[in-house]
């Protein structure tokens, strides 16, 4: 059986729920249906931010929120410019969902869960007629023909023909493979937003411990961040090493993720600064014994610990004792420590990759493939990704809204 439609998107995540109830608020009683191979939609949004859904991020302006995208900067300062984060506080403040900004700058429902999200996009959808229809795996994607319609066949059999597509499946490599057929170019994927492997003495046994401000260098590459470190009991993770594998995305992928890391435990605090301040407590606090007196508020104590012994100094040493080799190697491990990573973890259930469609082949006034008039791309199938924080939500609410726009 062949079923029509006005728009068939493909797809039930954030980019396609968004681009489905734009497109049927604006056209009242216009067939318009969501494709999902599973049996439930919005899974990504169910379990983002642990639950809470991090809807999207407090950055209003446009040219400094693009700089939060290794991949898509600058295809969307324009796009942003047209439905920015506000836009996005507004639509679910006007469906009854109130947002709220942590310290941050996350944004998040008031109600701290993420069905707050899902209810209200199901809500929009129903209310406007949008027809979700689970469990329908497309297998093929023919171009318009004759009649300039879309056809698509899923794997159970069905038939369906729109005038109009929206491709939002999200990392898939199948659909990579259908748009590649259809003569676009696909930006190999790897992976992105993952987690550091590190095995190293003065690691073990500090899960949890974190440091509000460090610095992580690539050495033998120009790759640096800063931010937040939180020791992990499979090495390291946190806003920094987040963001140094966001945007080095490819460069440790072809590194098959060996590489050496350089860590600043004090943010900052230059070596030579640090030195200075290790070289006063020799005088300041010569009694005191080095080990359980460290001088830096911010630096958890069974951390400073670890790198007093991997200074080579004795536990039981006073300050007055220090010579000026072992004072040298402190302030080392202090503002210039190397880590072996031997690896990559996942993020928690972020899993993100750069790679997709290549975005010289998308009008991004609407979305739409250069290629293929009426067809649409948002979200992830693009080679479109960001830091943690909201900000790949927000590019898929951007996507979807404009595309169902100008569908």
């Amino acid at each position: 059986m062949v079923k029509n439609f006005e728009v068939l998107i493909v797809g039930g995540g954030a980019a396609g729920f968004f681009s489905a109830i734009t497109f049927a608020e604006a056209n009242p009683g216009v067939r318009v249906a969501i494709l999902e191979k599973g049996r439930e939609v919005l899974q990504k949004v169910k379990v983002s931010g642990g639950g809470r859904c991090n809807v999207t991020h407090a950055c209003f302006d446009a040219k400094e929120l693009v700089k939060n995208y290794p991949r898509g900067s600058k295809a969307l300062i324009g796009p942003f410019h047209r439905f920015s984060p506000s836009d996005t506080v507004e639509w679910f403040r006007g469906r009854g969902v109130r947002l709220k900004t942590e310290a941050d700058g996350r944004m998040f429902p008031v109600t701290d869960n993420s069905e707050t999200i899902v209810h209200c996009l199901l809500d929009a959808a129903r209310r406007s007629g949008v027809e979700v229809l689970t469990g329908q795996n497309v297998v093929s994607i023919q171009p318009p023909d004759a009649s300039g319609h879309w056809r698509l066949k899923a794997q159970a059999g069905d038939i369906f023909q729109s005038k109009k597509l929206m491709i939002a499946t999200g990392s898939s490599p199948r659909f990579w493979e259908m748009l590649a057929g259809l003569g676009h170019r696909i930006v190999p994927p790897v992976p992105s937003l993952f987690t550091f492997n590190i095995k190293d003495p003065r690691l073990t046994g500090l899960l949890g411990i974190s440091v509000p401000e460090a610095r992580v260098q690539v050495k033998g590459e120009k790759l640096s961040a800063a931010g937040p470190l939180l020791i992990t009991h499979w090495g390291m993770s946190g806003p920094a090493i987040l963001r140094l594998s966001a945007w080095g995305a490819r460069a440790l992928h072809q590194r098959n993720y060996r590489f050496e890391i350089e860590v600043n435990w004090l943010g900052k605090v230059t070596t030579g600064e640090a030195l200075e301040t290790l070289n006063q407590l020799k005088l300041d606090w010569s009694k005191k014994i080095v080990a359980v007196n460290g001088p830096f508020p911010d630096l958890p104590k069974r951390l400073w610990e670890r790198f007093v012994v991997a200074a080579g100094i004795p536990e039981s040493m006073r300050w007055a004792d220090l010579n000026k080799e072992k004072l040298r190697q402190l302030g080392l491990q202090l503002t210039s420590g190397s880590f072996q990573v031997n690896g990559k973890s996942t993020f928690k259930e972020e899993f993100v990759t750069a790679g997709g469609v290549d975005l010289d082949e998308i009008d991004f006034k609407k979305f739409e493939s250069k290629i293929h008039p009426g067809l649409f791309l948002a979200g992830e199938v693009l080679d479109i990704d960001a830091i943690t924080g909201g900000f790949n939500f927000q590019a898929a609410w951007t996507g979807g809204f404009l595309a169902g726009s100008a569908m």
